[in-house]
């Protein structure tokens, strides 16, 4: 638990350091005593007060926000499956809920910011549905890597047809945002969304946290202790399209943070799923933050989609898991 503490102690200061950084640095510099008077003392006539209230602030509390949901979702999902590849990306949700994203404001232009967020929680329902079934239907059972592949070929699939249904309508330059990942159109209103999905998600994740613990276990050991492992699992579920859902309403097709952080908050802390549930949180959205600083910077005035830096941080890591698990395919 020491270690737990002091982990979760410098995670804490480092996503209130990089959430400084990243209110301060942009194509106009702002020191921070600047940016600590806009938050405590905000003047609406200073340009500098307006900048940071209304552009770079919730710029940088949906960036937090997005990466520790996507870090939950991915954590719930590897050990609801007892699967180190499941996570929303690889698993096709996010793609599922960015396809229904697609499919509403094409059907639906003037959908409001609720209903986006419902359209993506159906999606991200049906590509974890589809992840299921197809996985299903081969041989030897539903192992780690065959649900990963279904993943990403449910994925690719979504991805293709949304492409079709955003160049048939002539949408394919609204809907860039999504298929690359961003956070340059988050205002407050996107916060608020985030928030109020992101409480009643995150009260879930931890009411079922312990019994994750167990149930990481087996499911036979699950069930040896008197657990209802079909109602953990439906909650996790539940879990994984308010947040994942949430995240993707907002910030689009991000991937790998889901993958990443729950690995590395493991490494840290243990498997208690008590403490892995918080620092995930954390930890993924300090990275979704330094990230996307990174995004805006790395090309100064351009921005660089936020998912081509976390796919660059991603991709060798899920090839190196998924090496490991070349013996249970």
């Amino acid at each position: 638990m020491g270690r737990a503490a002091i982990v979760l102690f410098l995670a804490i200061v480092g996503l209130i350091v990089s959430l400084g950084w990243s209110v301060a640095l942009g194509a106009a510099d702002i020191d921070i005593s600047t940016v600590w008077n806009a938050v405590v003392a905000f003047d609406p006539l200073n340009t500098n007060h307006q900048v940071i209230q209304e552009l770079r602030l919730p710029r940088a509390v949906g960036a937090a926000l997005v990466g520790g949901f996507l870090a939950v979702s991915g954590a719930v999902m590897q050990g609801l499956t007892r699967n180190p590849l499941a996570s929303p990306s690889v698993m096709g949700v996010t793609h599922g809920a960015a396809f229904s994203l697609i499919v509403a404001l094409v059907f639906f232009p003037e959908i409001s910011n609720v209903g986006m967020m419902i359209a993506s929680f159906i999606g991200a329902g049906m590509a974890v549905l589809l992840v299921i079934a197809v996985g299903s239907f081969s041989s030897g059972g539903l192992t780690p890597v065959k649900l990963a592949l279904a993943g990403v070929a449910i994925g690719g699939m979504l991805s293709s047809l949304s492409t079709a249904i955003s160049l048939h309508f002539q949408v394919a330059k609204q809907m860039s945002f999504w298929y690359a990942g961003g956070l340059a159109n988050t205002s407050w209103t996107s916060v608020k969304v985030l928030v109020i999905a992101g409480v009643v998600g995150m009260i879930l994740a931890v009411a079922i946290s312990k019994s994750m613990t167990v149930l990481s276990l087996g499911e036979d050991i699950s069930k040896g202790l008197g657990q209802n492992t079909m109602l953990i699992k439906s909650l996790g579920v539940i879990v994984v399209f308010l947040l994942s859902g949430a995240a993707v309403s907002v910030a689009g097709t991000v991937g790998f943070i889901g993958l990443v952080i729950p690995h590395i908050t493991r490494f840290l802390i243990g498997s208690d799923y008590r403490l892995i549930i918080p620092v995930s949180a954390i930890l993924g959205g300090w990275l979704l933050v330094v990230a996307d600083t990174g995004a805006r910077l790395v090309n100064a005035p351009y921005e660089t989609p936020v998912g081509a830096i976390t796919a660059f941080i991603g991709v060798p890591f899920f090839l190196y898991l998924a090496r490991g698990q070349r013996g249970s395919m």
